[in-house]
């Protein structure tokens, strides 16, 4: 087996929650002073790092903690309304049968995946290091493979933005990128990921 251990991000990777994501912001932009997303640049911005959405937003760092608290709040609120990609449930599955060991790493709250994820995937998830600041991931990532005594290059972090690369450079980790989530695979290849997905089904076939 090519890793033993997988993990993935959340939002974008497993849940489909760019568009509430951009709702959502844009309904705070008022309260907190930010620039709002319009349609017509929301593609431009798939091609952003973090710091470059920051910069877009006018959203200074002094407010970050505030934004990704409220976020996570108002996605408590709305998990009826967040849903995994099609595909996810049986991917999970396979990995699992395959002997492969999971795992999340995200911003999100735990108690949010967990339910959007439901019972049955929750199941299948090793470990969660879940509420990660914007630029914390690579703090979580350590957390997890010192507990599940994987060395860094028997693991991959799957993920859909610049900022999950960046983290898997600082652990040592390979990273993989996914063609479906906040960030354009063009944007992502320039990471240098080890491993490309561009459907939810090729990620067994390619981690095992």
């Amino acid at each position: 087996m090519r890793f033993k251990l997988a993990l993935f991000d959340f939002d974008g990777t497993l849940a489909d929650s760019a568009l509430w994501f951009l709702n959502e912001l844009n309904g705070m932009a008022d309260e907190l002073k930010l620039r709002r997303i319009e349609e017509a640049d929301f593609e431009k911005l798939r091609g952003y790092s973090s710091k470059q959405v920051m910069e877009y937003l006018r959203l200074p760092k002094w407010k970050l903690p505030l934004l990704m608290n409220r976020m996570r709040n108002a996605a408590a609120r709305d998990d009826s309304q967040i849903k995994l990609f099609a595909g996810v449930d049986s991917m999970l599955a396979e990995l699992q049968k395959r002997g492969m060991r999971l795992g999340i790493v995200s911003s999100n709250a735990e108690a949010n995946i967990r339910r959007i994820l439901g019972v049955e995937n929750c199941g299948r998830i090793e470990h969660f290091a879940c509420g990660a600041s914007l630029f914390g991931k690579a703090s979580k990532l350590r957390r997890v493979l010192r507990r599940a005594g994987i060395d860094p290059r028997e693991a991959i972090y799957i993920g859909d933005e610049i900022r999950d690369a960046i983290a898997c450079r600082e652990v040592g980790i390979p990273f993989g990128a996914v063609a479906w989530g906040y960030t354009t695979m063009d944007a992502l290849r320039r990471e240098g990921p080890a491993l490309e997905f561009h459907n939810v089904a090729d990620i067994p076939v390619a981690l095992t």
